[in-house]
């Protein structure tokens, strides 16, 4: 039986690792290559490589952070910690704001200091939280077979994004270079012939990052004391958008530019009324109602 005991979750601090990683990552991948090799940025070496990583902390990790405030101020239970998780939050969740992040121009701009704030202090608040209270990994739950198997899948479909996070073309490694497309060169269907995974970072391992860090998270649900639902809510809306959006980039990478088919996914990244998107909120309520709250049921 589950019991909301005074403890942290370690899958928290496993999802911050996880974003500084990859943050580490992407700051060595633009510092070191030149801005000509990667994606709708401009400078390159310090400037570069900091820049990037500002912009990155805005999206997705601005998005994670609502998520990872909000288990925070769950577990530990006064009156400071609410009011830091809401200005988190609210600084965090800028990032919707359009034109924040825009995809045709990833240099850092001013402005991207604003979610960054949220995420800096989402993470304080996280860490003091963790200072405080004994922290745990949850015990084993009912659906965590399938959290292992949809990682696994969207880590392995995904391995030619990893690759470029780091600066190297998955093109270079002996036997994934058969099964994946690289450093080919392709058509992109817009009169731009470009390699089929452009060096750098990609909106699909966006998604993947998201969702991982959505499954991670969704381990807590049944140990949050309070806010349990707008958590789970919102992990659950976590990890459709970000399942949609590296299935949309792996489509395009590895199916659409084999000439397997012409016929690419439409862009998910900003909400829209759109088909894609109706479909994203019905896969989230499906998350939620079938999986999330019956998993929590059954915890106790």
């Amino acid at each position: 039986m589950a019991k909301t005991a005074d403890r942290y979750p370690a899958e928290a601090l496993v999802v911050w690792a996880l974003v500084a990683l990859v943050a580490a990552a992407v700051f060595e991948s633009y510092m070191r290559l030149p801005a000509a090799q990667l994606y709708h940025v401009s400078g390159s070496g310090l400037e570069g490589g900091l820049s990037r990583s500002l912009v990155l902390l805005n999206f997705p990790f601005a998005l994670v952070a609502i998520a990872l405030a909000g288990v925070a101020a769950s577990v530990r239970v006064n009156r400071a910690s609410t009011l830091i998780a809401v200005l988190a939050v609210a600084l965090a969740a800028t990032v919707a704001w359009p034109g924040i992040v825009d995809q045709s121009d990833l240099d850092a701009r001013p402005i991207n200091v604003v979610p960054a704030a949220g995420v800096a202090i989402a993470f304080a608040l996280s860490v003091a939280s963790a200072r405080r209270l004994r922290v745990r990994f949850t015990g084993r739950l009912a659906f965590d077979e399938l959290r292992f198997a949809l990682a696994s899948v969207f880590i392995a479909v995904s391995l030619p994004m990893l690759f470029a996070d780091v600066g190297f073309s998955i093109s270079r490694i002996p036997l994934l270079g058969r099964v994946f497309l690289g450093d080919q060169v392709r058509s992109t269907g817009a009169g731009e012939t470009l390699e089929a995974v452009h060096l750098g970072h990609h909106h699909g391992a966006d998604g993947l990052y998201l969702a991982l860090a959505a499954l991670l998270l969704s381990r807590v649900l049944p140990y949050l004391r309070r806010y349990r639902d707008a958590v789970s809510a919102y992990l659950a809306l976590m990890l459709s958008y970000g399942i949609a959006n590296a299935t949309q980039d792996f489509w395009l990478e590895q199916v659409v530019k084999r000439g397997w088919t012409s016929h690419a996914l439409p862009s998910l990244l900003h909400p829209a009324l759109s088909l894609g998107w109706a479909v994203i909120v019905a896969v989230a309520v499906v998350i939620e109602l079938g999986w999330f709250r019956r998993e929590r049921r059954l915890a106790f």
